[in-house]
């Protein structure tokens, strides 16, 4: 149990490492920098996190919640919930390709074993919801188990950047063909949820996704988010 110092501390190192996360992506960001910048010994961070793979997944824990939020607050609310899993797969796609250091975030989110558990039995619940009807056999941990596959997905296409002859368009296109048939959603509704994304202005939706994130982890952590308009 954490007592109110041990609090204080971990306040301050997740402070540090968002920001740094943010401004020079994960990878960049050095123990040594945390540890210098956070005003904390390494004790500190191990004893409350374990390595900075633990403070990735504190992270990771709550820019899900956030980026699903402003997701869920921008998209419809009367569309169908095939369309909206395909709304919030785009948009979290759309976001990596304007931003490297959130590209990288969730690149390692989807690599590292507590943070990917965590992405795993999460979205297992909201894909149980979605998609169960259309595998009435299954039940959560069968879907937890197809989420691993497409998280797997996810993180392909996120790890190939656009460029060529993979337009985002396409990118996104592929994603949704191959996810929703791997849930069995019928034909038509996969045509149908493919059709509404591509009336969108995606980029500009994750743009504004991006920063409402951006503000939710200024304003959950207790940091200034100016400067990351640009980043």
């Amino acid at each position: 149990m954490l007592t109110n110092t041990s609090l204080a501390t971990k306040k301050r190192i997740l402070q540090v490492c968002v920001r740094l996360f943010l401004e020079k992506g994960y990878k960049k960001t050095t123990m040594a920098e945390i540890i210098k910048k956070a005003g904390v010994s390494n004790s500190s961070i191990q004893n409350i996190f374990g390595s900075k793979d633990g403070i990735l997944t504190e992270l990771v824990r709550f820019m899900f919640s956030a980026q699903f939020s402003a997701a869920r607050g921008i998209a419809q609310k009367d569309l169908p919930p095939v369309c909206v899993y395909a709304v919030e797969t785009s948009i979290q796609l759309a976001m990596t390709e304007l931003n490297e250091n959130i590209r990288e975030i969730y690149i390692e989110a989807y690599t590292q074993k507590a943070a990917s558990e965590f992405i795993f039995r999460e979205t297992a619940k909201e894909l149980y919801a979605i998609f169960g009807k259309f595998q009435p056999e299954l039940d959560e941990k069968d879907f937890y188990a197809l989420e691993i596959g497409s998280a797997g997905l996810m993180r392909g296409y996120m790890a190939h950047p656009c460029g060529g002859e993979m337009t985002l368009e396409k990118k996104l296109r592929c994603f949704l063909s191959l996810s929703l048939w791997a849930y069995h959603v019928p034909p038509e509704e996969v045509a149908q949820a493919i059709a509404f994304v591509s009336k969108l202005d995606v980029r500009k939706i994750a743009g504004q996704v991006m920063q409402e994130l951006f503000c939710a982890l200024a304003m959950h952590y207790e940091f200034s988010a100016q400067g990351l308009e640009g980043v």
